[in-house]
């Protein structure tokens, strides 16, 4: 944790010193001062509300322990084995089976389950999915990647705006319309190698945190095969609210297909799988 922690605060400076380089390079003086400013109300509104932002991009709603006894019992049984608070339960009324965890830190962290996943999964599976979830937050990933994606958010929000705001081909007044353009084009690519960078260790991480917890690595395997043929059958719309919150989800909720799999964030599950059968003691 603390160096995957080290990791984080370096890829995080040194992100925000881009943003700071950038604001100077399209608008001087006025331009970095800008981005200091659009930089620390984004990182704001992520650490504050990012839980809120994710929630709401799934359509997600608060259940009661008497619409989903089995959840509760569950969710509460692993915080008490981890000596942690329990967590808040929301469930999306989306059909693919997914799950996601948000919040600061573990005393107002929040666990999302799709109802596909309710519908999916049986009982055994379901602990490891909800012991995943609950490793990210004890892990404290779950700020980590919100603060990654507010950043990432910038650098593609900036790289828009720079097609109006460096419309001057002077080399002395920014760098003009051609040089916005490759702004358009370095933006989301930047934002997508951020989210890698960040997600795909972070994965295998809570994965073999999980098995640890319920002492069962299997069924989290067994879990991660049913979630893939799910998230396959039933891909989530690519729409802007939801891609800001995909790399929070267990798996990737789109299809990825084409140049799309270049921005995925999450690792292959087959890769997941293989790990978990290790740690079982399980060889093909």
């Amino acid at each position: 944790m603390h160096h995957n922690g080290l990791r984080t605060t370096v890829l995080l400076a040194a992100l925000s010193s881009l943003i700071l380089l950038a604001g100077a390079w399209l608008g001087g003086g006025p331009g970095l001062r800008l981005a200091v400013v659009f930089a620390l109300l984004t990182t704001g509104v992520a650490y504050f509300f990012s839980d809120r932002i994710a929630l709401s991009a799934m359509r997600a709603r608060p259940v009661s322990e008497v619409e989903q006894p089995t959840l509760y019992r569950i969710v509460r049984e692993l915080s008490t084995d981890a000596r942690q608070p329990m967590p808040r339960l929301y469930i999306s009324p989306t059909m693919q089976p997914n799950a996601f965890a948000t919040g600061r830190h573990p005393r107002r962290a929040s666990i999302c389950m799709t109802y596909g996943i309710l519908q999916t999964l049986n009982e055994r599976e379901l602990r490891g999915v909800v012991a995943h979830e609950l490793s990210h937050v004890y892990n404290r990933d779950i700020l980590i990647s919100s603060v990654a994606a507010a950043l990432a958010t910038i650098i593609t929000y900036c790289s828009y705006i720079a097609v109006f705001f460096g419309g001057s081909t002077d080399d002395d007044e920014g760098p003009g319309f051609l040089g916005g353009l490759l702004m358009m084009f370095l933006g989301p690519v930047a934002a997508a190698m951020i989210q890698m960078a960040i997600s795909r260790s972070r994965e295998y991480q809570a994965d073999e945190s999980a098995a640890l917890l319920t002492g069962d690595p299997l069924g989290l395997a067994s879990a991660l095969r049913k979630i893939e043929m799910g998230t396959r059958a039933t891909p989530l719309p690519e729409g802007s609210r939801l891609a800001s919150a995909s790399h929070l989800m267990i798996a990737n909720p789109f299809r990825g297909t084409g140049i799309a799999r270049l921005f995925t964030t999450h690792p292959s599950t087959s890769a997941r799988v293989a790990r978990l059968e290790r740690m079982a003691g399980y060889r093909r």
